[in-house]
């Protein structure tokens, strides 16, 4: 059973963080009447994860005011949960459902934890190849994937395996024993259009793209895929656009991506112009063209970084974003 920490400083939560995998904390307020509401499920919840494998904790946001700025608490009860000291989901307001959910993903985790799997299941936090923005999170869990769309895709390749939260093949030391590849190429040409609908209204900050190439090719049968280098952007679709529509419409965003911006996981940190991705409830993803001759692009993961609303559908736990009116 662990019992949650009342934060007493900024070092002190600096370093629960350090000491403690996954951590979840609750920012609150004495003169909040939802966080008065809220505690107690919170520590009723709280009892049900064992200390070793979390760490929850408990912030008050009058008393910790930088530590409420830097992890951008604006409206208490807001509960955050970090794993290896990155934000990987937020739940905010007094909403019990809410809460529930994310206690039902760190359950979920902290199982796949104990088991020392190095690649996520379907229960547990996705593999992201970057670290995340401070004060956002992996929405991606936001995609319905039934209306998943890829348009000029090699026929071998599943869409479906862009937004998985395993981490792509092709960084895992271990032999991998599977024929099915996981990542997709495109086939005829280059370009790659990528329709993703929303199950809620999001806020996008970043995209984090990752793209696996192999670096040589044994088989001269085969062409060696490239990375994206351009890519547009178009929101609110209602379903995917034509390849000459998505050349000749403004995008919501052009991004150029150069060789620097490639991490050493194959993952292009992309930040958005924010103040053009709000209550977005579709994604286009044009990939223009890639850099180098070939005529094959190939991408490993897609990745949405930002903050998500209330869940379209119903009789399922909701993740819970925005309050309404914020």
């Amino acid at each position: 059973m662990a019992k949650p920490i009342e934060i007493k400083s900024t070092d002190h939560f600096s370093t629960v963080l350090k000491e403690s995998r996954v951590v979840v904390a609750y920012f609150y307020a004495n003169g909040s009447v939802e966080s008065k509401n809220i505690t107690p499920v919170y520590e009723q919840l709280s009892q049900l994860i064992s200390k070793p494998k979390a760490t929850l904790v408990k912030i008050n946001t009058e008393a910790q005011r930088a530590l409420a700025a830097e992890f951008a608490v604006t409206a208490p009860p807001t509960f955050i949960l970090f794993r290896d000291g990155t934000i990987a989901e937020k739940v905010k307001g007094a909403n019990p459902q809410g809460l529930m959910s994310l206690f039902e993903k760190l359950s979920k985790d902290v199982e796949s934890s104990g088991e020392g799997s190095s690649r996520s299941g379907s229960g547990g936090l996705a593999w992201r190849g970057a670290d995340l923005p401070r004060g956002y999170t992996d929405i991606s869990d936001v995609v319905d994937v039934r209306g998943l769309e890829l348009l000029n895709a090699d026929t071998d390749f599943s869409v479906r395996t862009l937004f998985t939260k395993s981490k792509p093949s092709s960084l895992d030391k271990s032999p991998n024993t599977s024929d099915e590849k996981d990542w997709v190429e495109s086939d005829t040409d280059e370009q790659l259009l990528l329709f993703a609908p929303f199950n809620s209204a999001v806020k996008l900050h970043t995209l984090q793209l990752t793209s696996l190439p192999p670096t040589d090719n044994d088989d001269d049968d085969e062409e060696t895929p490239m990375r994206p280098k351009t890519i547009k952007l178009f929101t609110n679709r209602p379903h995917n656009l034509g390849f000459d529509e998505a050349e000749d419409i403004d995008p919501t965003q052009t991004i150029e991506i150069g060789e620097a911006d490639w991490n050493s996981n194959g993952t292009a940190n992309l930040p958005l112009r924010f103040v053009r991705f709000q209550n977005i409830s579709s994604l286009v993803i044009f990939v223009v063209d890639g850099d180098g001759d070939s005529d094959k692009v190939r991408l490993d993961r897609v990745r949405l970084i930002g903050e998500s609303g209330e869940k379209r559908e119903m009789g399922k736990l909701e993740k819970i974003g925005d309050e309404q009116g914020a």
